[in-house]
């Protein structure tokens, strides 16, 4: 694990999908955060990124993993950078998890995937317990090595458990 003593960036998000609430890094803090980074329009998120999202929310308890997607558009902003866009989507492909999407800039890299320095989607990032950036996946990543990653994280002792 890349282990990093520093927090992890906060979500800078225009709206958010599929959740009553806004989602921030800090407000996970106990649990492990799966950050799933895609494009609509990006054949890797709809085969490999999106499905593989699915599948940690549904393996892992709520309690443990919060799993969360951000639609970064970084090109043909245009055609996918609008919610309703999104929302359709993500009904089609009967994604139920919070969806965030990613707020614009004048520059062709939305806040989010700049502070996280996203190079390209899918990108898949975990944060641990304590809110810090532990890994970041570029493209495909093995479900097992994964899931092997996560549970590490949900393994490790948080400093809130250490003061008790």
């Amino acid at each position: 694990m890349n282990a990093d003593t520093q927090p992890a960036p906060e979500l800078m998000v225009s709206e958010w999908l599929n959740t009553p609430t806004p989602i921030t890094v800090a407000g996970e803090k106990g649990k492990v955060l799966v950050i799933e980074a895609f494009q609509m329009l990006c054949p890797g998120c709809v085969l490999h990124g999106i499905p593989q999202a699915q599948r940690i929310a549904a393996t892992f308890k709520k309690d443990d993993v919060t799993v969360i997607g951000i639609h970064t558009a970084f090109e043909h902003h245009e055609a996918q950078g609008t919610s309703v866009a999104i929302a359709a989507f993500l009904h089609e492909y009967r994604n139920g998890f919070p969806v965030a999407i990613d707020k614009a800039t004048d520059q062709p890299i939305p806040e989010t995937m700049a502070a996280y320095q996203i190079r390209g989607t899918p990108s898949l990032m975990l944060i641990d317990r304590q809110g810090r950036l532990r890994e970041h996946h570029f493209g495909s990543v093995s479900d097992l090595l994964l899931g092997a990653q996560i549970m590490q994280l949900i393994g490790e002792t948080s400093m809130t458990d250490n003061n008790r």
